[in-house]
Formats: C-alpha cells, structure tokens, sequence
C-alpha cells in the first residue's frame, strides 16, 4: 500500500505500508514539506503521489527502512540527478540527515 505520511504514522498503518516488501519500506522523502510517501515497490511511484501533492522535484529523495534491523538506506534511481547528485546514493550528508530525520520521526514509534 502506498500512502503520502504527513504526521506520526500508527502502528496499523505502518504494517500496511511494509506488507508490499516484507518490512521494508520505500520512501519518497519531500525535505521542504517534511511529509513522504510510504509503502509500494518503486520509489518512481512514491515520488509521483507526492509531485502531484505539490512537491517540488528538487525536494524529493528516495531511501528505505528495514524495520527488523531498524536499518536506513539512502539508495534510489529518482537519487540520480546529474546536476544534483550524481549517484544513485544520496552524497550530501546534510540532505541524508534531513531524509533520515523526516522518516524515522513519521514512521518509528
């Protein structure tokens, strides 16, 4: 299930949106807005949702949670912007603090 996340996600809703990936949740991270997009199997689509929600594509960066290892990572193909980063990987450390905050503060407890 894919979903756009704009406050602290419940429990219910969280198992929802790791179901398409076994407890792995993609996300879309907007770092102006501080919402993302949650669940599915392509960052692609995540970041569709929330551009037609009025984020900027410069805003969004796609990462990953693995809620058995509580894990992070910062790996996307909508990462790869040859005048913003030049990598699937998110390079700048200030932008991988904001993704890392944004998500762990929607979808942990």
């Amino acid at each position: 299930m894919l979903s756009i996340v704009r406050t602290k996600i419940d429990p219910e809703s969280r198992k929802r949106v790791a179901e398409d990936l076994k407890g792995y949740i993609k996300v879309v991270v907007d770092v102006q807005r501080k919402i993302l997009s949650a669940g599915g199997e392509k960052h692609v689509d995540g970041e569709q949702m929330l551009l037609e929600d009025g984020s900027k594509q410069e805003d969004l960066w796609g990462a990953g949670l693995d809620l058995e290892t509580n894990e992070m990572d910062f790996d996307s193909m909508i990462n790869l912007r040859p005048t913003q980063n030049r990598s699937r990987e998110i390079l700048d450390e200030n932008i991988r603090e904001q993704v890392e905050s944004v998500t762990r503060s929607l979808l942990q407890d």
